[in-house]
């Protein structure tokens, strides 16, 4: 069965779920109203979780050496690593869910076998190590074509609500090959992967172990007992689209008139359920003002959301020949926004911000195969969300001559 955008938009999202499990719903959402409320971490309790995150890495570096020399030289290797992108700066919070510790979007929590294995495969930048690694730290996946809202800046629009053709089958096998590979983190986007939420849960609970997944929403159908399912089948965090601190501009935006409803409630549910949640901002330039970014930071410290991405708007899909780059001085007001709230004490009770730009201009891109890329709905990969330059079939049984071809063409916006 085909939807257009009407068919869609009748489609009963308050969700079966909440008739069928009743009051539990609303149990659910007066639980732990402020249980994120705490969650980040500054301050001396920071300097004691910095000292025993050394340790860990300290373990690896043992685990995966036999000389000592290499132990401390390794080391080495990972400070400088880090310093590629921070400079002499050290991010001033960390978020803690569900026992777990993130200082980045892209890196693996803390205290995981997961990141264990991640800093193994940086490590393999300095010398081969004897564990398995990973291959990508980061895999988009996306698992529709369908989606009930028609985004200004949509990067699949020339796809939107066409018929899907990877069943079921398929994208297990997709997610197979992909953990084959080696990632870290697979994340789920669409079109809008929540109307395919029983696939979600079906994709996670079959998959091998040693992957975090993650999903980018709108927040459409994250009710209570979605995020509660999405969570127990093993969703370790959300990036919820939320491009404006006012509803009526945000609803524009999105061609949606509920989503800034869907947004911070999808946000509100999945805090309660134990996810990590960031909202993901679009920074147009007809938004990027010092006031604005303000009162959007505001409104995440206020909802409790752990990270902010800010993303620079290209010239793809919808937005496809339109002059949407942001000009000099914007990127520089969005540079500055984004040193001063991770990296000044005075910010601490605020989200993280992950700014993606900021690194790509200084490092170049990791995308395109190198540590990333994107599988769209058609299982073809491409090198990033933003860049749709098919290089084959992630099912093809020649995917790492693919890969290499990807990887050698490289991004074509940000080289390193």
């Amino acid at each position: 069965m085909l939807f257009n955008r009407r068919d869609i938009n009748t489609l009963p999202f308050t969700g079966v779920e909440d008739w069928q499990y009743g009051n539990e719903t609303k149990v659910l959402e007066e639980q732990s109203k402020n249980q994120n409320a705490k969650s980040m971490r500054s301050g001396l309790f920071l300097k004691w979780i910095h000292l025993r995150l050394k340790l860990t890495l300290t373990k690896v570096l043992i685990r995966e050496y036999k000389n000592p020399i290499d132990w401390m030289l390794g080391l080495q290797y990972l400070i400088k690593l880090r310093r590629r992108f921070l400079g002499n700066q050290r991010l001033k919070k960390m978020a803690c869910v569900d026992g777990k510790y993130y200082m980045g979007l892209y890196t693996p929590g803390w205290r995981s076998t997961v990141y264990e294995r991640f800093i193994a495969s940086e490590l393999n930048g300095f010398k081969k190590t004897k564990s398995p690694t990973y291959r990508f730290n980061h895999v988009f996946l996306a698992i529709t074509k369908k989606c009930a809202l028609q985004c200004e800046h949509c990067y699949e629009w020339d796809n939107l609500n066409k018929k899907d053709v990877l069943s079921e089958d398929t994208l297990h096998g997709i997610v197979h090959r992909i953990q084959q590979l080696g990632t870290a983190q697979i994340h789920f986007t669409g079109g809008e992967p929540m109307l395919k939420v029983d696939i979600l849960l079906s994709l996670m609970k079959r998959s091998a172990g040693g992957t975090n997944f993650w999903m980018n929403t709108s927040g459409l159908k994250l009710t209570a007992i979605n995020a509660r399912r999405l969570k127990q089948a093993g969703l370790t965090g959300v990036f919820i689209s939320l491009d404006h601190f006012s509803a009526e501009e945000h609803n524009k935006f999105r061609n949606f008139k509920d989503a800034f409803y869907w947004a911070q409630e999808g946000a509100r549910n999945a805090l309660n359920s134990g996810l990590v949640v960031a909202y993901s901002i679009c920074m147009r330039k007809e938004f990027v003002s010092e006031e604005n970014i303000q009162r959007f930071m505001d409104l995440a410290k206020e909802t409790g959301v752990h990270f902010v991405q800010f993303l620079e708007p290209k010239a793809v899909g919808h937005y496809k020949s339109s002059d949407v780059t942001l000009g000099t001085e914007q990127i520089r007001l969005l540079e500055s926004v984004f040193l001063k709230m991770n990296f000044s004490d005075n910010f601490s009770s605020y989200p993280i911000i992950t700014y993606h730009g900021y690194y790509q201009r200084r490092q170049g891109c990791f995308s395109a195969g190198k540590k990333g890329l994107y599988v769209d709905t058609d299982g073809d990969i491409n090198p990033c969300t933003f860049c749709h330059k098919k290089s084959g079939n992630i099912l093809d049984p020649k995917i790492d001559n693919l890969l290499a071809t990807m990887t050698a063409a490289g991004c074509p916006t940000y080289t390193s």
